[in-house]
């Protein structure tokens, strides 16, 4: 026989208030009633109920998971003390609590009236820890960018023209429409230099134009804005959170793709060519593929108006198991201590290297193109990879009203071109295919041109479902010339999610890592280690002497430095004067690192289990030489003099 409901009252900080229940209900399936009569910050996690308002037995709401009402005597009219902590605000924003067990109760999924756990499904996009839309009230204030976007805003970026000999009728000290300096975002400008995408600062100056007006004397807001194509998590509606509530304030809005018309880097500049002969060394010793990140720095690229240059000093190969069609990244478990290597050295990570070479078979060194106009330049698992590796690597600007945008990194494909030599293709992936990829909403097609977009179909059913499918749709021209608005269903070309940049070499070498030859990382594969010997080697050690201007000379070598600081001997003081040492090159200054105690005992430790020198010959071997009748059979036949066959 079912029990009589029964009415239970409720007080708070905030108030009272009743509710009518089952006395065979469970106690987490009041949740979801009591956080209707509570305010909206309420954090559910400290949710916690009393028999009396001070002094009595409180108990989280959370550990009653298999307690029923009736269990603990509770009856007809009884009051209950709710005592809790609200959600903390950053900004002025609330913060997003992780999720736990309690809120499947909340669900909307349930088998004969009650509520279904969440199973060994996982969301497909955790939800981050803070809301994705939070922003920073005046973020020009407190966001701290890099030292050339500081310096590139305080450009004005105008192109300056000469005085037009026909057009212009005014003296050597006037102006005109002629002659008048151009905006950096001009596109007469852009069209004459063949430049295809603006550079950021030319696309911040042409939206924060438009943006802000000093004429209307408004407040200041900040032009840049992130795509955001997620449900937003904290919803003013009052809604439940979704998956069990959406309304058309949280939910995105349909996407309309199109090509991005800047990119963050208009350049790469690898600042020796030995970077990449030494990369390709492994293709060519071992027939697969090779994958590395770049190191370097940034700098202004004055090919373009306010643009911005990587530079590359020097490619690390992480852990990795590579094939003949590709690699696969293996856990990289000192990536903090390599990043505090290049840190030391004044360089970051700017960017990631791979390989896409067959060899034709023509025995002359020629490849096969595999990217041209007809095929594809980056496929869309790569389009994948490269929007994972910049969304890790955001960059930060005081002109977003969140402080980020976009992103720095950059993407460097070695392949065949259409003449069989090997080339090197540069990319970035859009803002908009970063934002899809983060929200789950497409995902690599097995032919290579195209991007699928994910189905609604794939999250049904699943009780931890946190992935919405917004509408997708982009534009193409037709057979007969128009612009058309296509649905991206099923796919869509992947043209849409990169833009491309240049690329090259300077003039003259000048790589702060003049002394690359120690052997490179993790190339076991191909019979290549780095060894105790290798090092004493090349700092000049061996076991009757020691050459300290040598290793002075020999310490620019980034694979060196990072297997220096592995091996955990220099104190943080001589390691960072190594580096100093390393990317200045100043003796002084290397003299004073071989003064210091830890590279005493590096050079201890070189001599006693690093390079041998070599053994003495003998008195007629030298004789013989000298003379010019040096003979192997001769020596041969000495050597097995004395042996015996018995």
């Amino acid at each position: 026989m079912a029990s009589k409901p029964i009415l239970l009252r409720f007080e708070s900080k905030d108030g009272q208030f009743r509710l009518t229940v089952d006395p065979a209900d469970k106690f987490p399936s009041l949740l979801s009633k009591i956080l209707d009569n509570l305010p909206k910050d309420v954090d559910s996690r400290t949710l916690t109920l009393s028999n009396k308002p001070h002094g009595g037995e409180d108990r989280l709401l959370s550990s009653l998971g298999g307690v029923a009402i009736e269990r603990v005597g509770l009856r007809h009219g009884d009051k209950l003390y709710i005592k809790y902590k609200e959600q903390p605000h950053i900004n002025g924003t609330q913060v997003v609590p992780a999720a736990t067990p309690l809120q499947a109760y909340n669900s909307s999924n349930r088998l004969n009236g009650q509520p279904i756990l969440p199973t060994g499904d996982l969301p497909v996009a955790p939800l981050p820890q803070t809301a994705p839309t939070t922003t920073i009230k005046n973020p020009w204030e407190v966001v701290q960018q890099s030292p050339l976007d500081d310096r590139l805003d305080k450009k004005d970026g105008k192109i300056p023209r000469a005085l037009d000999l026909k057009m212009c009728r005014h003296g050597p000290k006037g102006m005109c429409d002629y002659c008048m300096p151009l905006e950096p975002y001009s596109p007469k400008y852009l069209e004459e230099k063949k430049i295809k995408h603006l550079s950021f600062h030319s696309y911040l100056r042409k939206i924060n134009l438009a943006t802000n007006k000093p004429e209307l004397k408004s407040s200041y807001m900040p032009p840049l804005s992130e795509p955001y194509y997620r449900v937003k998590p904290d919803c003013p509606s009052g809604h439940p959170r979704w998956p069990e509530g959406i309304c058309t304030k949280c939910q995105p809005s349909a996407i309309t793709l199109q090509p991005q018309p800047f990119r963050m880097i208009d350049h790469v500049e690898f600042a020796s060519p030995t970077l990449i002969d030494t990369f390709l060394n492994f293709w060519r010793l071992g027939g697969a593929q090779r994958i590395g990140f770049l190191y370097g720095h940034y700098e202004e690229y004055t090919e373009v108006p306010l643009g911005i240059k990587a530079v590359v000093e020097a490619i690390y190969e992480p852990p990795q198991t590579d094939e003949i069609d590709g690699c696969t990244l293996n856990e990289w478990e000192n990536e903090k201590d390599v990043d505090e290597v290049a840190r030391l050295c004044g360089l970051q990570k700017v960017g990631v290297i791979f390989t896409d070479l067959i060899d034709a078979g023509a025995g002359d060194g020629s490849v096969v193109c595999k990217r041209h106009m007809d095929s594809y330049y980056l496929s869309s698992l790569e389009v994948t990879f490269a929007a994972r590796l910049q969304a890790l690597n955001p960059k930060a600007t005081k002109w977003s009203d969140t402080g980020r945008f976009g992103s720095d990194f950059v993407t460097c494909v070695v392949s065949g071109d259409e003449d069989g030599g090997i080339a090197i293709s540069s990319f970035q992936v859009s803002n908009s295919a970063v934002e899809m990829v983060r929200a789950d909403i497409i995902e690599p097609s097995a032919d290579p041109t195209v991007m699928l977009v994910q189905g609604d179909e794939d999250d049904e059913g699943s009780a931890s479902q946190t992935r919405y499918i917004p509408e997708v749709f982009y534009r193409r021209i037709n057979e007969y010339g128009a612009s058309v608005q296509e649905n991206a269903r099923p796919s869509f070309p992947v043209e849409y999610l990169y833009v491309t940049l240049t690329h090259g070499f300077p003039k003259e070498s000048a790589s702060i890592f003049n002394a690359s030859d120690f052997p490179i990382e993790n190339r076991e594969a191909i019979g290549q280690s780095q060894e105790l010997r290798d090092v004493a080697k090349k700092l000049g050690v061996s076991a009757g002497r020691i050459e300290g201007e040598k290793g002075i000379r020999s310490v620019a070598d980034f694979h060196l430095l990072c297997f220096l600081h592995s091996m955990g001997i220099l104190s943080k003081e001589e390691e960072s004067l190594l580096c100093h040492v390393a990317r200045s090159h100043d003796l002084a200054e290397g003299f004073q690192l071989l003064n210091t105690p830890g590279w005493a005992t590096l050079l201890a430790i070189l001599q006693e289990s690093g390079e041998r020198p070599p053994k003495r010959p003998s008195p007629a071997t030298s004789r013989a030489a000298r003379n010019g009748s040096f003979d192997d059979s001769d020596q041969l036949a000495k050597r097995f003099k004395g042996a015996s066959l018995k």
